[in-house]
């Protein structure tokens, strides 16, 4: 029992801190903002003018939400706080513009153990750094400071957003065809995915973050927090063009790795074969391998392994689609086809994988070897 009075700030919680945050973050969200956006920063809800989906013939709304997961471990051990935002945008909304959806908001949500101002801000400017490449208006958010439950320089990270697409327009597997071309997109590194894996690889190697890696030509934390690439953009590009019509499916490697997250958009009568030797992955998943002698069936079910999209695209059209990534700045290559039936695995390091995440999709079969591998 205490004889001193209790206020909110003796119970650790610093609402003056929130308002400098909010303060400091405003001119990066407000820079995500068109004039569909109304009402600005700091309102209860974000508002959103949707007039424009009149001119859409049948608009379906398309939702994703997402985190970061563990690799805002490793933002914090390098205190480094201004990418894990286009991270976060990037997990989101590169899950919707696979059903050939724009997105149109997204919100955000940080909790932490103690609002430092500036931390916050970083956050969110790299929110709506990652908003203004993916062509999508950032139009609210929430910082909640929860002392006790997590330590002062803990937080976490999560958002969601909403997009729309033309019902005659949506991709998926029901569009999916025989001899169908698979086009890879390079990843920009580890993304957002394994990095409870990443950790305990490094932990047990007994490197430091600020380690400087030949192989990387920065430090091993530097390499580790290379943002999210954000395909969204470049993909509406595309499919708006010309050469939209030959893309019939998207794939975004994530959890689960390249075979799981392709099976999810191949048809049940069908199959997809990608061959290895096509693409060599970046040094990070082979020293992520070696040093941890971890199998490369975990690595390609926990790592994207150099590829963060999948476009499934007629072979007729799989030319133009590929020159059109190409000219955008993607690194693209053909990786593979599908197939009416996949062949059988022949060999210890081929991979069947059958449908994935609760959905009963096509076969995928991992076979041949990346070179230098």
């Amino acid at each position: 029992m205490t004889d001193q009075p209790l206020t909110y700030a003796a119970a650790g919680v610093d609402t003056q801190a929130g308002d400098r945050a909010v303060e400091l973050m405003k001119a990066a969200v407000s820079a995500t903002h068109g004039p569909e956006v109304l009402g600005g920063v700091g309102a209860f809800a974000g508002l959103l003018d949707v007039s424009a989906l009149k001119e859409y013939r049948r608009p379906l709304l398309a939702s994703s939400t997402d985190g970061v997961g563990t690799k805002i471990a490793v933002a914090q051990a390098m205190d480094v706080h201004d990418t894990i935002g286009q991270d976060l945008v990037g997990m989101v909304v590169d899950d919707i513009v696979v059903v050939g959806a724009r997105p149109l908001a997204m919100t955000d949500y940080i909790a932490c153990g103690r609002v430092v101002p500036e931390r916050i801000a970083d956050i969110v400017r790299g929110i709506a750094e990652g908003c203004s490449l993916a062509g999508c208006a950032l139009v609210g958010g929430e910082t909640a400071e929860h002392p006790g439950l997590m330590g002062p320089e803990e937080y976490d990270v999560a958002g969601a957003a909403v997009g729309v697409v033309d019902a005659d327009r949506l991709l998926g597997p029901e569009r999916v065809r025989e001899g169908d071309v698979l086009l890879g997109l390079a990843s920009s590194g580890l993304h957002s995915n394994g990095y409870s894996l990443v950790r305990a690889v490094v932990a047990a190697q007994g490197l430091r973050w600020d380690a400087d890696i030949p192989e990387f030509g920065r430090t091993l934390g530097q390499e580790a927090l290379e943002p999210t690439r954000i395909y969204t953009g470049d993909l509406l590009a595309v499919l708006d063009g010309p050469e939209g019509e030959h893309v019939h499916a998207l794939s975004h490697v994530t959890g689960g790795g390249l075979a799981a997250n392709l099976a999810r958009v191949i048809p049940a009568s069908l199959g997809a074969r990608v061959d290895r030797g096509t693409w060599e992955p970046s040094a990070v998943f082979r020293l992520m391998g070696e040093w941890g002698r971890v199998p490369l069936t975990d690595l390609e079910t926990t790592l994207n392994m150099g590829v963060g999209m999948v476009a499934v695209v007629s072979a007729d059209g799989a030319d133009a689609v590929q020159r059109a990534l190409q000219a955008r700045g993607q690194q693209v290559r053909v990786i593979g086809e599908v197939q009416r039936e996949v062949a059988r695995p022949t060999n210890d390091t081929d991979v069947l994988v059958h449908g994935a995440k609760g959905v009963d999709g096509g076969e995928v079969l991992l076979t041949g070897m990346h070179p230098g591998w």
